[in-house]
């Protein structure tokens, strides 16, 4: 990446459309969280952020399971924001309908939207639309592969195992761009790097835990892998959780109890032991969590930026039960003062 590509690097916002609480501590209702997720994406382009990004899930303590809805009524209310899922649970979608869905949504938003694609990295998808999780491989590869030639915008055919054979035909609407943007989301698998790579689509990394320049081996070998199969250069991202407050211990302080509260109910489905402080403490010094005041927070994207020669960093601001006027506030700081200043860090 030369210097004008560093100064040029695009800063965005995801959100999982976690459940969260109010100033009493009473979780709000779903449709609340929803209302709430809306007028975050409203702030987000008000403060100049490129890309406001929306995750998929189908379980309670997440609100959003219809990414493309959430996002068209945030593209009745912005202006200029980039409109994204981060992810989109290809394996347990439908390639043609997901492409409909998000051409449909670029039209709305005059040229704004994109799509990330994942597995996603819960399961309640596969039972829920009656797919078998046996199939969690090939249900992917295959719909990565339908979908690719769906962005030409040509008429397609295809043939597999999970679908009866699709004959010649065009998918409608056509963007007016021609192509809809679309990232592969890779959570740090090599074969997941490699098939990005294979399909010629941007690399979105989810830095979850650990040291974030760890993954430079992946990002290394996406670009050897994209030219060994003779594409042209794509971006490169990364999606990482983080907070921004007035001050380090405000942030840490206002995080730790919410980040504690998503982790625990996620580890005890999975086995992890309880989060505690020192770990927590550890991840945000030393890991992928991205919290602190807007100058901490800026001089750690700035420092991933350089390390895994990435085009794009978005903070994942939204955590557990974390309250909606707090991520309102990690936003505005993020837009207003994380973004000039990681611009000029890089300059």
């Amino acid at each position: 990446m030369s210097q004008e590509q560093s100064r040029d690097i695009a800063l965005g916002v995801d959100t999982f459309g976690d459940v969260t609480a109010d100033a009493d501590g009473e979780l709000l209702s779903h449709a609340q969280v929803l209302r709430n997720v809306v007028e975050e994406a409203v702030l987000a382009d008000r403060v100049g952020l490129d890309a406001f990004s929306v995750g998929e899930h189908h379980r309670d303590d997440y609100a959003i399971s219809a990414p493309d809805v959430v996002l068209a009524a945030a593209a009745a209310r912005t202006e200029r924001i980039t409109l994204g899922t981060a992810v989109t649970v290809l394996s347990s979608d439908d390639p043609i309908r997901v492409y409909e869905r998000f051409a449909t949504l670029d039209a709305l938003s005059s040229g704004r939207a994109e799509v990330t694609l994942g597995r996603g990295s819960f399961t309640e998808s596969f039972p829920l639309f009656g797919l078998d999780l046996s199939d969690y491989e090939v249900l992917f590869e295959e719909k990565l592969r339908l979908f690719s030639s769906l962005r030409s915008e040509q008429e397609v055919s295809f043939e597999g195992r999970t679908r009866r054979p699709l004959p010649p035909t065009h998918v409608y609407p056509k963007t007016a761009r021609g192509s809809l943007p679309t990232w592969v989301g890779v959570g740090g698998s090599p074969e997941s790097v490699v098939r990005a790579a294979r399909h010629g689509l941007p690399l979105m990394l989810a830095i979850i835990g650990g040291p974030p320049a760890r993954f430079a081996p992946f990002t290394d070998l996406y670009r050897r892998a994209l030219s060994e199969f003779g594409g042209t250069p794509q971006p490169v991202g990364v999606h990482s959780p983080g907070f921004v407050a007035a001050t380090d211990q405000e942030a840490r302080d206002v995080l730790f109890p919410h980040f504690k509260a998503n982790r625990d109910r996620i580890g005890a489905e999975r086995g992890w032991g309880p989060a505690t402080r020192d770990q927590f403490e550890a991840e945000v010094d030393q890991g992928a969590l991205f919290v602190g005041s807007p100058e901490t927070v800026a001089r750690k994207i700035a420092t991933t930026v350089q390390a895994l020669d990435i085009d794009r960093f978005d903070l994942k601001y939204s955590n557990g039960p974390l309250p909606h006027e707090h991520l309102m506030e990690c936003i505005r700081l993020y837009g207003t003062e994380v973004a000039p200043r990681v611009r000029e860090l890089l300059a």
